[in-house]
């Protein structure tokens, strides 16, 4: 069990922007333009007939990386937005032993924004939701659902790139607080991480060292090579359906 100090929740979420830009929340200044909720991304219903957030922001993601295809976009794209979630979620555990409501009706996305993603949350309330609720259950499984659905990319390459991007959040968060000589702060996340890692969507997904099972074809980008934690140690030759597992 991981005790977490509780500290109370303030309106901008002050104590997640010395983290690093992942971390950061947005909660006043609403984005140009407004952008929805991320309900409104999640919803399938209509994908098929009108362009939504994904969409937009899949085709902004394949012409800035001249993707050859649009489900290696699809993949950065979630992947992108993952970590953005998870770093988010680990920040606000460890800093304030709690999470604000990440319901995705409050939480909105500017798929317009660079990297990292832009973030905005309408309104900062207490949650009584852990990160698997707040983050794995409301918010990646949609949006695995709806990348693959909608881009034909394998769930096991999604499940991949989600605990791909909670390595490098916990990473991240953990070196800071050595950093600072937060030694606690380091303890708790490992152990959040931990926690996490074993949910069954997770579980397998990176093997003892942190290093995935799966490939996010990124190589396939000109110019792209593999990421530090792929599973293969230089980009394959065969067919990249072989990798979308």
């Amino acid at each position: 069990m991981v005790l977490l100090l509780l500290v109370d929740l303030d309106p901008e979420l002050i104590a997640l922007r010395p983290l690093g830009g992942f971390f950061v929340l947005r909660t006043s200044g609403a984005p140009a333009g407004s952008p929805p909720p991320l309900a409104e991304t999640y919803d399938r219903t209509s994908l098929d007939v009108y362009e939504n957030s994904m969409t937009f922001r899949v085709r902004k993601v394949a012409e800035s990386l001249r993707a050859p295809e649009l489900r290696i976009a699809a993949s950065v794209a979630q992947q992108g937005l993952a970590a953005r979630l998870w770093s988010v979620a680990l920040g606000c555990a460890v800093r304030y032993g709690r999470l604000p409501d990440l319901d995705p009706e409050l939480l909105c996305w500017d798929p317009d924004a660079g990297a990292p993603d832009d973030l905005w949350l309408t309104e900062v309330r207490p949650s009584a939701k852990d990160a698997a609720d707040a983050v794995l259950q409301a918010h990646l499984e949609p949006l695995t659902a709806l990348v693959h659905t909608r881009y034909r990319v394998a769930e096991g390459l999604l499940w991949g790139n989600a605990a791909s991007a909670l390595a490098g959040a916990a990473r991240q968060l953990e070196r800071w607080a050595l950093a600072h000589g937060r030694t606690e702060d380091a303890v708790r996340t490992r152990a959040l991480a931990a926690g996490l890692f074993a949910h069954p969507r997770l579980a397998g997904a990176l093997d003892t060292s942190l290093r995935r099972r799966s490939c996010c074809l990124y190589y396939r980008v000109p110019g792209g090579g593999v990421c530090g934690d792929c599973c293969f140690t230089r980009p394959p030759r065969s067919s990249p359906r072989a990798t979308s597992g």
